[in-house]
């Protein structure tokens, strides 16, 4: 097929634009990315107030006033099931919450986030929080704000570390948008994303966080998130009420905690084909949450309102307490699209209000109402889950207004953070990221400059089993092996590191017909990335009693990079030894 003059015109002319924009972007760096701040806090803003209208029309449609019960049960297993087969199908990185794969993007994938990921994970979420599956939409709106500013940053041709800084920008405007609170959002931004409150970034993260605010201020009204009434401390001896909520909220905050990551594990050990069907595990229990007690459905947001205005009963307070805490944890396990920002602020809450009831009916003289307990746990739980104390307490007033609140938020918050930090020691999103295979470097690894490093030593998997196989088959094959140990491979995936000895093990045990898969109990395994100091290396070789590690990637650990050996190493350091592969 010939190309006519105009085309090769036109082309030229896109390639001479395109060059010209890109020396004025190396030239005008800076006054391009402050633009870009600009810009990006106004599309995430519009894309938060598109997120918050979609969802809450849709739900509208599917859940009329004075509809069937029928709808209660189905609709949540139907949106899950749909749901769960796009996300496995056509959008992967779009499941959960979105602030794990937001830090991976910033610190493992050098600011990358597709723009499948960002349209996946809005119409996938809005879909799955609209069917009635109770998780949140701040933390995807993260990832869809990170995501923006990402291909923004990328098609404008700014250099890595450029479009890198521009991630926790996203981030800020996203959280702003959706809570209505920008002060709270730069700090959720440095503490949460970065782990850095002295970021060089902090002016950006603010201008675009102001600029998304206003965007939702000017779309849908000064209306805050939950209309709170004053707040008063009626007597100093509420102190030690507020104390117990906090320790309570430490204790309810590492259930929640150690109940999803127990579950999610589970689910993680799933073969990768099943994945698809997994949400509709959570659909199925929340429907039949849904056919006895309606509050159960969504996020609920309504009924924290209630609370906080001394609306709503303590037997249902309490009840919603243990529905949510089974319903949140099993559909975000089961891998529906969704955040726990939301359902945090629930929890806390109703255990908030439940608290604040029994103690207001025992001491009526010198306690306050319930709805200021509720608040107060809102900030508890949100503490107590997402680990940003100083982000909770900004967001409560915030959303207040009122300085009377921050003693009893700041008792409350410490007593539940200390409790949950010793009950459950790794933070949720940390935790999550483990699971997803995202292993993001600490300041130790990124200070062991100079040293040794992985990839000066690694070498080609040249050998691997096959999780599918027998353990018989394993056994014949590696029989004339020069190693120890293999990777355990699925799909094209490592799932995990198989020795010998296990192997020889299995067979004395009987398992001689078993899957190697089903050896496994657990997804972690041992392992190294291609950053880490030699030295880590032979640690882990003597913790884990094998002479060979794979190398795998930090923003995925299901991805085979390579192996090293303990013959590698000692090679390296120029030592000579006999017997080691």
């Amino acid at each position: 097929m010939s190309i006519s003059p105009t085309e090769i015109t036109s082309k030229s002319a896109t390639n001479n634009l395109l060059k010209r924009w890109l020396v004025f972007a190396a030239q005008r760096e800076e006054q391009v990315f402050l633009a870009l701040t600009l810009l990006i806090g106004a599309l995430v803003g519009l894309a938060v107030v598109a997120f918050i209208v979609l969802t809450e029309h849709m739900g509208l449609r599917l859940y009329p006033v004075g509809s069937d019960p029928w709808r209660r049960v189905l609709i949540p297993i139907a949106g899950s099931l749909a749901m769960g087969y796009l996300l496995a199908r056509y959008f992967p990185n779009a499941r959960g919450s979105g602030v794990p794969q937001t830090k991976a993007a910033l610190f493992a994938r050098d600011g990358y986030i597709s723009l499948r990921t960002v349209i996946g994970k809005f119409g996938c979420t809005a879909a799955t929080l609209a069917s009635g599956i109770p998780l949140g939409r701040e933390g995807p709106s993260v990832q869809v704000g990170a995501g923006i500013a990402s291909v923004l940053g990328r098609r404008l041709g700014l250099r890595q570390e450029k479009v890198k800084a521009l991630i926790p920008v996203g981030a800020a405007a996203a959280i702003a948008a959706a809570f209505n609170t920008p002060m709270a959002a730069v700090l959720f931004a440095l503490e949460e994303v970065m782990g850095d409150l002295n970021a060089p970034i902090l002016g950006s993260v603010v201008l675009a966080s102001a600029t998304s605010w206003a965007i939702l201020r000017m779309l849908l009204g000064n209306n805050p998130l939950f209309h709170v009434p004053q707040y008063e401390l009626v007597n100093p001896a509420e102190f030690a009420i507020y104390a117990v909520l906090g320790v309570v909220g430490g204790f309810l905050s590492a259930a929640f905690t150690r109940l999803l990551l127990g579950m999610r594990t589970r689910f993680l050990l799933l073969p990768i084909k099943t994945r698809w069907w997994h949400p509709v595990t959570g659909g199925l229990l929340v429907g039949l949450m849904g056919w006895f007690v309606p509050q159960a459905l969504g996020v609920g947001y309504s009924y924290v309102g209630d609370a906080l205005n001394n609306h709503m009963a303590l037997k249902l307070m309490a009840l919603l307490v243990v529905l949510k805490l089974f319903g949140v944890t099993v559909s975000y396990a089961s891998g529906n699209a969704g955040g726990i920002f939301g359902p945090a602020l629930f929890l806390g809450a109703m255990l908030g209000g439940t608290i604040g009831s029994i103690a207001h009916h025992f001491f009526p003289a010198s306690t306050a109402l319930p709805g200021a307990y509720a608040l107060v746990g809102m900030g508890a739980l949100f503490a107590g889950i997402v680990r940003a104390p100083m982000t909770s307490v900004l967001m409560i007033f915030e959303m207040t207004h009122d300085y009377a609140v921050i003693v009893p938020l700041m008792i409350a918050n410490l007593a539940s953070l200390f409790i949950s930090s010793r009950l459950q020691k790794q933070p949720i999103y940390e935790a999550l990221a483990h699971q997803d295979g995202i292993h993001l470097p600490d300041s130790k690894s990124r200070s062991e400059f100079g040293q040794r490093k992985v990839f000066q030593a690694m070498r080609k998997a040249t050998e691997s089993l096959t999780a599918q196989s027998s353990v018989q088959q394993a056994i014949e094959l590696v029989a004339n092996s020069q190693f120890r140990a293999w990777p355990l491979m699925d799909e094209g995936n490592i799932v995990g590191v198989l020795s010998r000895t296990r192997l020889t093990n299995a067979v004395d045990e009987g398992k001689s017909a078993e899957t190697l898969l089903s050896l496994l109990d657990t997804l972690e395994f041992p392992h190294v990335h291609t950053d880490h100091a030699l030295h880590v290396a032979l640690e882990r070789m003597s913790s884990a009693h094998i002479d060979i590690l794979p190398v795998v990637n930090r923003a995925d650990v299901h991805k085979l990079e390579g192996i090293v050996t303990l013959r590698d190493v000692l090679d390296s350091y120029g030592v000579d030894s006999v017997g080691s592969a």
